[in-house]
């Protein structure tokens, strides 16, 4: 069985990931940084040099390597269920997927503190414009993410709370 994480940039994917995989004793994928080592730049460098074109098609390549594995937990990126029809490894075969949402005003809030380090949302300066553009790219992503076989409502939630959820829909 694979654990698959989605959700929006922000929402504790790889946090949540690599608590799990010390819960369960699993192998943990977070993808970008899967990705940041077969290509030797970070997300942000690739999208500067490669483009966005270029990132989403090997991250749909990467993608299917991974989730060849087997007893693995895989944190997707962000925009990763929206491209190239990713969001079909959801519940194929042995995969159980979690959306771990998070309310617009909570993701604006977590994303404005460390936004110099996300390239989609680096340039805003202000909470109110972040949020703005959070709603409007939830609004088109949030269809995607709802895919998902479970839903995990996480906004005030500590990690270890939100890891014994997900165990708790495993039993």
């Amino acid at each position: 069985m694979n654990i698959i994480l989605t959700g929006y940039m922000g929402c504790g994917k790889t946090e949540i990931g690599a608590r799990l995989s010390e819960k369960l004793a699993m192998k943990n994928i977070d993808l970008d940084q899967y990705i940041e080592e077969k290509e030797g730049f970070s997300i942000t460098k690739l999208f500067e040099k490669k483009g966005d074109i270029y990132f989403r098609k090997i991250e749909s390549k990467y993608l299917n390597e991974i989730i060849k594995e087997d007893n693995c937990i895989v944190s997707l990126g962000g925009g990763t269920p929206c491209y190239h029809e990713n969001h079909k490894i959801f519940n194929v075969d042995n995969n159980i997927s979690f959306y771990l949402k998070h309310s617009r005003k909570n993701l604006s809030e977590r994303l404005f503190a460390i936004k110099k380090n996300r390239p989609l949302i680096s340039k805003f300066e202000s909470k109110e414009k972040l949020l703005e553009f959070i709603s409007k790219h939830l609004f088109e992503r949030e269809c995607y993410y709802s895919m998902a076989k479970n839903t995990i409502t996480c906004d005030e939630k500590s990690i270890d709370i939100i890891s014994n959820q997900i165990i708790e829909t495993l039993e």
